[in-house]
């Protein structure tokens, strides 16, 4: 839904109006440091919940400590970002159409909706751990499309200003809050007496707490000095470009997120149970399936870069200043999305300490280079930085997770987990590029899309062993259930 409207947006909005959520969208990353490793601790400790390390008396201390913080930093930032929206119109953004007054409110509602989300997290972050994904992703699901086809309809039919834009994301951050805590409390067991705040319950967990925010922070240099250096330097129409291109990369989060967000607390259930060749199949199986599904949406964006952005805007400005740089992005949106799963078992063993001696060799390189290259060469020059940063971690450092964890799989990932699926999915969208030309007329054009996606998604599917075996075994369950009805 997110990137359904996104072309509206910029038609009702303006682009320079789309680079004020381009801006808003860099805040809610950035605030994501302040959360202190506490929601994906309380996404772990859940998941070791279901494994059987916690009660629901100590599980519930946990949840009712972490809310209390929560709401502590949620108003800190609403009123911060209030106090400061004068200061960021004025001397951050450069906008040119955009009243500086108009500029500052955009600037007091973003932190009101960032305050609300930052909230609402913490309750997505419990679900996740409870295993709980299939009724987590019916309430995001629903909550996306009433959030933007509601800004659409505010923008056509209410007003087309940034204001109203954020009023409405305002609205439904405290209806997804409200709706989201009400899960929560349902799903989750009663404890035997009334949840508390709980010293006791935060100490046990602080040592992984202080190492995700280290892992945050140092992250959160890497993947967005660019951003902030663009929109300090860019004007905020050149910036809205950029954000646009990182909106079409980014979208490959969107499909591993859900993969990840079910095998996570998997591993650490599997951990906590010490059983090792069932954690060992389904790392493969997750790694397999995050490549088919990542892998072959990646090589589709990348070899029709430009007509799909055209379909996407009609837009012909749009897409000579976004394709190549979103072409750029998304290969190293995708060396990241494959890192995901390794990333996620290191969490699972509790070994933070590695991934923040990555990210710190990481800063001392390459954000001289960013602050170097981003003034001399724009936002081509940080795209190309993002692809440097992401094609070290995917080829040097997993070599040194492999030596302490899983130490027999290395290869394994590397070749059936990783290389032999992309290179199906490459080796189909080559030749169609070379033979076929993608149609200009939008119903033909997406139907041909959806018909090439398709075609490479099943190819990489099959050259993946694990996940081609699933498929099987589900093809055969609904062949089999088809001839019992008849």
């Amino acid at each position: 839904m997110s990137l359904m409207f996104v072309p509206m947006y910029i038609k009702y909005l303006g682009i320079e109006a789309y680079g004020l959520i381009g801006i808003f969208a860099m805040l809610q990353g950035w605030l994501s440091l302040l959360d202190m490793g506490m929601k994906p601790t309380l996404a772990r400790e859940m998941g070791r919940y279901t494994g059987g390390a916690h009660n629901e008396q100590s599980i519930w201390d946990l949840l009712r400590s972490i809310e209390i913080i929560s709401i502590i930093i949620a108003v800190a930032v609403a009123l911060g970002i209030w106090a400061a929206s004068g200061w960021l119109a004025t001397d951050w953004v450069k906008a040119k159409s955009i009243p500086t007054d108009v500029s500052a409110q955009a600037f007091a509602l973003m932190g009101l909706v960032t305050a609300l989300q930052f909230i609402e997290s913490l309750y997505s972050s419990t679900l996740t751990g409870l295993q709980r994904q299939v009724l987590q992703n019916g309430v995001l699901s629903t909550m996306a499309t009433v959030r933007g086809l509601g800004a659409l309809c505010i923008l056509v039919w209410v007003s087309n200003t940034i204001q109203a834009f954020f009023i409405w994301q305002g609205i439904i951050s405290v209806a997804s809050l409200l709706i989201s805590l009400t899960i929560v409390y349902n799903v989750l067991p009663s404890p035997p007496r009334l949840a508390r705040f709980s010293k006791a319950a935060l100490k046990d967990v602080w040592r992984f707490a202080a190492g995700m925010v280290w892992i945050t922070l140092l992250s959160l240099m890497l993947m967005q000095t660019d951003k902030i250096l663009l929109s300090r330097m860019l004007t905020l129409e050149n910036f809205g470009y950029y954000s646009l291109a990182g909106v079409v990369s980014g979208s490959l989060y969107m499909l591993v997120g859900p993969v990840t967000s079910a095998y996570y607390p998997r591993f650490n259930e599997l951990l906590a149970r010490k059983d090792d060749p069932a954690l060992v199949k389904i790392y493969h199986q997750a790694s397999q399936l995050v490549t088919v599904v990542v892998g072959s949406a990646a090589v589709v964006l990348i070899t029709f870069s430009e007509p799909l952005v055209y379909l996407w805007t009609s837009n012909k400005v749009l897409t000579q200043q976004v394709t190549p740089i979103m072409s750029v992005l998304v290969v190293g949106t995708l060396l990241h999305c494959l890192m995901y799963v390794p990333y996620q078992i290191q969490l699972a063993y509790g070994w933070t300490s590695f991934a923040i001696k990555v990210n710190i060799v990481s800063v001392v390189i390459l954000v001289p280079l960013i602050l170097w290259l981003v003034p001399i060469y724009g936002a081509m020059g940080a795209a190309w930085i993002w692809v440097t940063l992401t094609s070290g971690y995917f080829f040097i450092a997993v070599q040194f997770m492999y030596q302490r964890i899983l130490k027999k799989e290395k290869w394994s990932w590397y070749f059936s987990d990783v290389i032999i699926p992309l290179g199906c999915a490459c080796s189909a969208a080559i030749p169609i590029k070379i033979l076929f030309h993608l149609p200009i007329n939008r119903v033909r054009g997406i139907l041909f899309i959806v018909v090439l996606s398709t075609s490479i998604f099943a190819i990489s599917a099959i050259a993946a062993p694990l996940v081609r075996q699933q498929l099987l075994s589900r093809v055969s369950k609904a062949v089999k259930y088809t001839k019992r009805k008849r």
